[in-house]
């Protein structure tokens, strides 16, 4: 285990062993290079060639960066001093249990974190429950949370239903919402294109033209906020053109003659106007993916980050569905994860109204399975998800324990958040920079970087990789995270909670179904896939060929009605969505802290179609405010017709302030996900010199 040093964090050694890139959850293998003292990449389960992409070979500038937590930091007289882990202990375990005597358990709320391993997620989420709470949850709350929402009920999994191996033989690739060009580029180059360059037809829906577009055979520019009215159209079109899989249906499908019926009055024509794409480019779209004999869906957060964003992903099961898509080689629905653990995380139970496996807090059975186990039962009622932890700060959430994640630069509404952040009782952050929210905290944690720990991570599609330590030395007084994790739990709940990766993985696989059949030693070498059961010889590739994965034959077809975005789109307002770039990892929170990739490309730009430029005066390189009701920032205009009119696009990553100062906290009312994607906003230019 990595031991505390009076080093700085860029003084150490590092050894050439093999780990898995902390960005993407693509889940390539990286090791580190000492001539250059560098990460580069490694031939691995996902990455079989070695590729990486420029987040990855930058993914040592955390590790060895200057700016490193190396002490534990308490607050006195409203400033964060240096202090001891004993008097920083102390200090929680106090605060921690007067708000246990005076408000109970469910007055804490717990932020698990996706970048983290599934062992350490594991135990913060065993600790919120040992402590008579399930309100922990983790950032796939504001990525995927829907995606896995819409695919438990359907299916009953939350991930991938298919390989990427064995995606590379459909005849279809239709992607909703995600640019995996950018944002998982090992995917895209080293599985997708080639199938592309070798005849797979490649339909993307997406409101601008990126890189991934430049693949496509078919774009369709979807308003934010519209994909429902496009999806029952492509569904409208497959059954009105005899393309239904009428075997699959007559087997699998309960209803399809309601879903037929509900369909009956949508006009073809009106739902591309409504969904602003072309009705002809529609119709060649849902052709191509209804005639195909292997299609296969992807989506990305476009899809999921709207308050429809479950119904979204239950229109986009309906196409794949009703074209017979699902359980074979080549097809299915398969979410391009974020962060580079957030299958994993959810994976364990770091959710608030489940547990390890995906097993409900409210069945008893599987309440008593992990009882047997932790020599306690979990609490029965769903805790709050982390949206909803952030706005009960100060009112019913008077504690917080901040694991590895960032809620004051990742939630929406900040200004909300930075205000809920400073009226809580009692905050702990544990991480290994001073993060936006470490600076509203009462004590802070200095935890371990990915090269300096060990563990598994589980990628997205569903292979649970070794994580290997690369130093045994953290920076200064820095500590192991599962390490930190243990001690607290041990001193707020009253419970011996282990520290040993291999121990935890041990007991997470009793009481995880989906991961029964491993053991630790299978993810050595290369990788284990799950669902894995007691007793299997392997993981499974392909998903619910025979029946789903929750037991059952057949599912339904569900009938959804377009609803209309939360931000309605006032006189002389736009509509702005938000992405992330290549070189730029999620929110930025990382990469802005350590400087990581930021000298590669600063794309603080707001792209805008020439139409939407003229009719406000605005010039290519102008700089502008972007504002609305919950704030304002300002940034450079890129004139391009690659945007839709009607929509502007920024990152998240680089404004001062952040986007997400503007996007609302309209919350999905099934998965209580953000709506980031559709925010009315106004632009107006501020100065005419090019380069501000």
């Amino acid at each position: 285990m990595a031991t505390t040093s009076d080093t700085t964090p860029d003084d150490r050694e590092f050894e050439p062993t093999t780990s898995v890139c902390p960005f993407c959850g693509v889940g390539c293998t990286l090791t580190y290079e000492p001539k250059t003292g560098k990460s580069t990449g490694e031939a691995g389960p996902v990455n079989t060639k070695g590729e990486i992409c420029p987040k990855g070979a930058a993914a040592f500038e955390m590790v060895d960066n200057d700016d490193r937590l190396t002490s534990p930091l308490v607050r006195e007289d409203g400033d964060l001093v240096p202090a001891s882990w004993d008097e920083a202990f102390d200090r929680i375990e106090a605060e921690f249990g007067t708000v246990l005597d005076e408000h109970g358990p469910e007055a804490l709320g717990f932020f698990s974190s996706s970048s983290c391993t599934n062992e350490e997620n594991y135990l913060l989420q065993k600790i919120a429950r040992v402590l008579g709470t399930n309100s922990v949850d983790n950032c796939a709350r504001l990525c995927h949370s829907s995606t896995v929402a819409a695919l438990s009920d359907r299916f009953g999994a939350g991930a991938m239903t298919n390989t990427l191996d064995d995606l590379t033989e459909a005849d279809v690739f239709l992607a909703t919402g995600a640019n995996p060009a950018e944002q998982h580029p090992v995917i895209f180059r080293s599985y997708l294109l080639p199938a592309i360059r070798d005849g797979t037809t490649f339909i993307h829906i997406d409101p601008r033209e990126n890189a991934t577009t430049d693949a496509a055979d078919i774009h369709l520019p979807v308003k934010p906020g519209h994909d429902i009215p496009l999806l029952n159209a492509l569904a409208k079109v497959v059954i009105d053109e005899g393309l239904v899989d009428e075997e699959f249906v007559e087997e699998r499908v309960d209803n399809f003659e309601v879903f037929e019926e509900f369909l009956a009055d949508v006009d073809v024509a009106e739902n591309a106007e409504l969904a602003g794409v072309d009705p002809d480019d529609l119709r060649e779209a849902a052709m191509a993916f209804g005639e195909a004999d292997r299609a296969a869906a992807f989506s990305g957060m476009g899809m999921s980050q709207h308050q429809s964003g479950t119904d979204n992903v239950h229109a986009l099961i309906n196409l794949v569905v009703l074209t017979g898509n699902v359980g074979k080689r080549g097809t299915g629905v398969n979410p391009l994860r974020g962060q580079n653990n957030v299958q994993g995380a959810g994976d364990v139970g770091a959710l608030p109204d489940i547990l390890p496996g995906y097993q409900s807090v409210t069945d008893p059975e599987a309440r008593e399975r992990v009882a047997d186990v932790w020599g306690v039962e979990p609490p029965v009622d769903p805790g709050l998800t982390e949206v909803e932890v952030t706005h009960g700060m100060g009112e019913d959430i008077h504690a917080a324990y901040v694991f590895a994640e960032n809620p004051a630069v990742s939630e929406p509404n900040l200004s909300k958040v930075r205000e809920r952040l400073d009226a809580i009782d009692f905050l702990v952050v544990q991480d290994i920079f001073l993060s936006e929210t470490a600076e509203h905290a009462d004590v802070v944690l200095p935890g371990s970087a990915w090269a300096e720990k060990a563990g598994t991570f589980t990628n997205t599609d569903r292979q649970v990789q070794r994580v290997r330590p690369m130093t045994d030395e953290l920076p200064g007084e820095a500590r192991n995270d599962l390490d930190i994790l243990a001690e607290f739990g041990s001193r707020v709940a009253d419970y011996e909670f282990d520290d040993d990766p291999e121990t935890v993985f041990d007991e997470m696989t009793e009481v995880n179904p989906l991961y029964a059949g491993m053991n630790y030693a299978d993810t050595d070498e290369g990788s284990v896939r799950w669902p894995y059961p007691e007793g299997a010889d392997s993981g499974q590739e392909v998903l619910h060929a025979e029946t789903f994965a929750n037991g059952e034959r057949t599912t339904d077809l569900h009938l959804v009605d377009h609803v209309a975005p939360a931000d309605e789109v006032g006189e002389d307002q736009l509509v702005l969505t938000t992405g992330r770039v290549l070189q730029h990892f999620n929110s930025g929170a990382v990469t802005r802290q350590s400087g990581t990739l930021m000298k590669l490309r600063n794309e603080n730009a707001l792209q805008m179609h020439p139409q939407n430029a003229e009719e406000r005066g605005i010039e290519d390189g102008d700089t502008v405010v972007v504002e609305n009701d919950r704030g304002r920032t300002q940034v450079k205009v890129e004139v391009t017709p690659a945007i839709r009119p009607d929509t502007v696009f920024m990152t998240f990553h680089c404004a001062d302030p952040l986007v997400n100062d503007l996007t609302g906290d309209h919350l999905d009312p099934v998965a209580g996900i953000p709506e980031y994607k559709h925010t009315s906003v106004h632009v107006s230019v501020v100065s005419n010199e090019k380069d501000v």
